[in-house]
């Protein structure tokens, strides 16, 4: 039997196992376009920003943030769309997190008068699009030889998730 899930939106004192969370991916590399870590005052900031039209939620499981997700705005996006970020903890993959975050987001997203949801996607990131796609993104674009802030070159699909 697994454990208990709890899926709710940040608070303050959550945003340390974030910025934790989220750097060992950073660090683990491959996964995300960024690539420095992040501090507890980072994350708290990443949470603050446009928060009257973004949504955050953590995974929590036996006290312990075992991922997030969030959708925000986008510069690239209409205003009718949003991005989406998923971020969980190496090991806790196969527990159905991602799907009961994605139930709250996508949610979140409707009420904040989303239509559809931007995935942007690593191409080596086989994980994640699978998760995308198992989600129901369908592709839409490709970005090729994205530069990251390392100088390290990657290609990005873009994914589309239509909220109606």
């Amino acid at each position: 039997m697994s454990p208990p899930l709890t899926i709710r939106p940040p608070v303050v004192f959550d945003t340390g196992p974030m910025a934790r969370l989220l750097s060992a991916i950073i660090s683990a590399g491959g996964t995300t376009t960024r690539t420095n870590e992040v501090s507890a005052a980072d994350m708290a900031a990443m949470v603050a920003a446009d928060a009257d039209r973004s949504a955050w939620f953590v995974a929590e499981i036996d006290g312990e943030i075992a991922g997030f997700q969030h959708v925000s705005p986008w510069p690239g996006l209409p205003p009718e769309a949003c991005d989406i970020a998923t971020f969980l903890q190496h090991g806790k993959l196969q527990l159905g997190i991602g799907s009961a975050l994605f139930e709250q987001t996508a949610r979140a997203a409707r009420q904040l008068g989303y239509s559809w949801i931007c995935a942007c996607i690593r191409t080596d990131n086989t994980g994640g699009r699978a998760y995308y796609q198992s989600r129901g993104f369908r592709d839409y674009d490709l970005l090729e030889e994205v530069t990251l802030s390392n100088g390290q070159q990657v290609s990005q699909i873009l994914t589309r998730f239509d909220l109606d």
